[in-house]
């Protein structure tokens, strides 16, 4: 890939790890909180590092910016969370330039996600690029990436059934509730954790399993409140949660803690306890298998149902690429006019200063002299040679360089300095 004069002497990477490779228990090495993601972005600051973007989610972890090497990069990831270096180069990715930008538009366009389809990762993508733009760390290139990727995305939620009928890692929890539990309707069930995921599971919930004993517990009280007022359920106190949990047949665990919030010590009953973890890292302490009465399921196998959904969907996979194909000869495309724009802004002054020279030479002469008129043309015909070699320019693409240098040398240009 050419420089595209992205940024002197550094290449854009992707950096991360994904369910792909990683487990569970290593993704949760590598998840990082809102502080460490702060924590990140003020050291990448600290390290001169201009631009990136930082996504954690259950599925995966990644970095996009610019580096000198991609180890920059890692080391940040390291720093900030549980994972060691070791650990990521086992189950890691590294994609440079072209191959970190496919690797973008894949991800936002929910080809790369752990079920078909699935866009919850656009919103965090657009969430980490306002945090990084709000830091200081989002240049124009990046930006512009992840607006073409946003572009890709709806195009193809739009115009493709890739990511028609429910299938989430919600909604495979209420599916493997129903097919697993007789009489689910008359089950009292708990969710534990009202974030993201919480929400989306308890709406499957309500909606599939006409069940009226669904209870929420939060350790924040009034978000659990919130979504209980919308369906109506019942909220009890965090420090009532292994009293509920004995009165439970099915436990659904959504918590965005680091470590369990469950182990087999909090589990007093003795009847059957189904115990769903939807939470990275995991949230409920393999310990409790060692309790006969207790059946513990992760998102990863909830994740790997698949169902004529799914089938369906991949369909529209080669319609979906070719969405990304467009999308992304656009970006590039864009991305080549920067190649020039220093040039050619460099250009424009050197003829401004062509004219200024010339309308000094011309005032002194003239009496009459029409300021304002000479002003015009001159101004007229400085953005039409200028429009003249950019067309050149992005018409040759295969001899830009070459014309670069001889417009350069013609016109002993001094580059104006960009950012891109």
């Amino acid at each position: 890939m050419q420089k595209y004069n992205i940024s002197k002497s550094k290449n854009f990477y992707a950096i991360g790890l994904s369910y792909k490779k990683a487990d569970a228990v290593i993704r949760g090495h590598f998840s990082l909180s809102d502080d460490s993601r702060l924590n990140l972005l003020q050291q990448a600051k600290d390290n001169q590092i201009e631009s990136l973007v930082v996504t954690s989610t259950c599925n995966r972890t990644e970095i996009y910016g610019f580096a000198e090497h991609p180890f920059q990069l890692i080391k940040l990831l390291c720093d900030n969370t549980e994972g060691t270096v070791d650990e990521f180069q086992k189950v890691a990715y590294v994609y440079k330039n072209k191959e970190a930008i496919s690797h973008m538009f894949r991800v936002g366009s929910g080809l790369d996600s752990q079920i078909l389809g699935d866009f919850e990762i656009i919103s965090q993508l657009k969430s980490s690029a306002i945090l990084s733009k709000n830091n200081a760390l989002l240049n124009p290139f990046l930006e512009r990436l992840v607006n073409a990727v946003i572009q890709a995305s709806k195009r193809i939620k739009t115009e493709t059934e890739i990511s028609s009928g429910a299938t989430s890692v919600s909604f495979a929890s209420v599916q493997y509730i129903l097919k697993n539990i007789e009489n689910v309707s008359t089950k009292n069930i708990l969710l534990f954790g009202t974030g993201k995921i919480g929400r989306n599971t308890c709406e499957n919930l309500v909606k599939h399993t006409k069940n009226e004993h669904i209870t929420l517990i939060n350790r924040t009280k009034d978000k659990a409140e919130k979504i209980a007022g919308k369906f109506n359920l019942i909220v009890k106190d965090y420090a009532n949660l292994q009293e509920e949990i004995s009165n439970s047949d099915i436990l659904i665990v959504a918590t965005g803690a680091h470590r369990p919030t469950i182990d087999k010590h909090i589990i007093q009953s003795e009847k059957p306890l189904l115990i769903l973890d939807l939470s990275i890292p995991k949230n409920v302490n393999e310990n409790v298998n060692d309790l006969d009465n207790v059946t513990l399921v992760h998102l990863d196998y909830l994740s790997q149902m698949t169902d004529e959904t799914l089938e369906k969907r991949k369909a529209h996979i080669p319609h979906a690429e070719a969405i990304i194909s467009q999308v992304n000869t656009e970006f590039n495309s864009w991305l080549e006019t920067r190649k020039f724009a220093p040039t050619i802004k460099a250009l424009k002054l050197k003829l401004a200063d062509f004219a200024t020279a010339e309308l000094d030479t011309q005032r002194k002469k003239l009496s009459d002299f029409n300021e304002e008129q000479a002003a015009l043309i001159s101004k007229n015909i400085i953005q039409k040679i200028t429009n003249h070699f950019a067309h050149h320019l992005k018409d040759d693409s295969n001899a830009t360089d070459d014309s670069l240098e001889l417009i350069k040398k013609v016109f002993q240009l001094e580059e104006q300095s960009q950012n891109v």
